[in-house]
């Protein structure tokens, strides 16, 4: 249950923290880097998952 909650948490986080980076430095390119570091590290943690399911 939880595969399906850890990659649209992780890019939605990144996505977040970017837009406000965003904001904060008006800027309007940190929301892609973050988005991409989120998709990066969703699919490092779906990673993780598969092979922690897969050991039990």
């Amino acid at each position: 249950m939880s595969l399906a909650f850890v990659l649209p948490s992780c890019v939605l986080a990144g996505y977040v923290v970017g837009y406000l980076l965003d904001k904060a430095f008006g800027t309007s390119f940190l929301y892609i880097v973050f988005l991409i570091a989120g998709i990066a590290a969703g699919f490092v943690e779906l990673v993780r998952e598969v092979q922690r399911d897969s050991r039990e």
